[in-house]
């Protein structure tokens, strides 16, 4: 079974490059337009290997997401890749298994998930 990686970004353009560019190297993924929406996601499907995260979304951005997700027993340990232009001085407060700055190179976070999602 492929790992399977939950895509949280409210820019629909860049969520949709990143989602076919991971499904491209065998990654299974799951979309979310803000944390919110991504938390309910996140508790539906049990099989999430890992988050790759925006911090700056409506409704509920990236830090309340990673707060909610960290106090959530059943949600907690899964691992959080951040991929945002914001607040980069303050990835390290997110306790995230890789911070990515925007803009990308893609192939370094696969690298991430791959080595995250046991491939």
């Amino acid at each position: 079974m492929p790992a399977q990686v939950l895509v949280v970004d409210d820019d629909s353009a860049v969520r949709r490059a990143v989602a076919r560019f991971l499904r491209a190297e065998g990654i299974d993924v799951l979309e979310a337009s803000n944390g919110e929406e991504g938390l309910t996601r996140l508790r539906q499907a049990p099989d999430v290997s890992a988050v790759l995260l925006d911090l700056r979304m409506p409704i509920m951005d990236g830090w309340t997401f990673r707060r909610e997700q960290r106090l959530d027993p059943s949600i907690a340990k899964i691992p959080v890749v951040i991929m945002s232009g914001a607040d980069v001085d303050r990835f390290n407060e997110l306790e995230a298994a890789a911070a990515f700055e925007k803009p990308v190179q893609m192939s370094e976070v696969v690298v991430v998930l791959h080595r995250l999602c046991g491939d």
